[in-house]
């Protein structure tokens, strides 16, 4: 087995696998996960996702990790790092995200990983500033955000989401290197 790159107390972070693209399929195709993104995707399109996943890893040395519950090595998901530049005043930027297959919602892993990332973006990594949005109907998002510490410092129309769309809202939070050391 691969050993992880990070942990937390339950989450294990690793590379992805072959293995993985199955399950990950499955997630970018439900209906509930992908709620708060434009589409569903197809297995091909989520393939090309899992593709720009490697090559992010590839150029920046970091991104989305996949993710496993430790204990019985459970792929749930992934969180982690993206480089976000579509045109706005704030990109190109550090955004932290994640998605996780919906059984393992409301646990409490989002926050967990995200808080494991966000240590590991402003101490090894050395991130002067990490970013995260979403749209602005996506409150279990919203609440993981605030969670971990990130302020909100804005609203912003997303330009990769068509008008009219109820998606296209969006919230922007930030967290800066000093305030999370200061939160420690």
């Amino acid at each position: 087995m691969d050993e992880y790159l990070f942990e937390s107390c339950r989450l294990g972070f690793r590379m992805w696998r072959e293995a993985d693209k199955e399950l990950f399929a499955k997630m970018n195709a439900d209906e509930e996960v992908m709620r708060y993104f434009p589409k569903r995707l197809t297995c091909g399109e989520s393939d090309d996702f899992f593709g720009r996943i490697q090559e992010h890893f590839k150029r920046k040395g970091y991104g989305l990790w996949a993710v496993e519950i430790k204990h019985t090595r459970e792929f749930i998901g992934f969180i982690g790092f993206l480089t976000a530049t579509f045109p706005a005043d704030f990109t190109p930027c550090i955004e932290i995200g994640w998605r996780l297959d919906k059984k393992y919602w409301n646990q409490g892993y989002a926050t967990e990983g995200a808080k494991a990332c966000l240590e590991l973006g402003f101490t090894g990594l050395d991130f002067a500033e990490i970013y995260s949005f979403t749209a602005k109907i996506n409150l279990p998002s919203i609440r993981v955000m605030e969670k971990i510490g990130l302020t909100k410092i804005g609203e912003f129309a997303h330009p990769g989401v068509k008008e009219c769309d109820p998606l296209k809202p969006h919230v922007l939070f930030k967290i800066e290197q000093k305030e999370y050391k200061a939160g420690e």
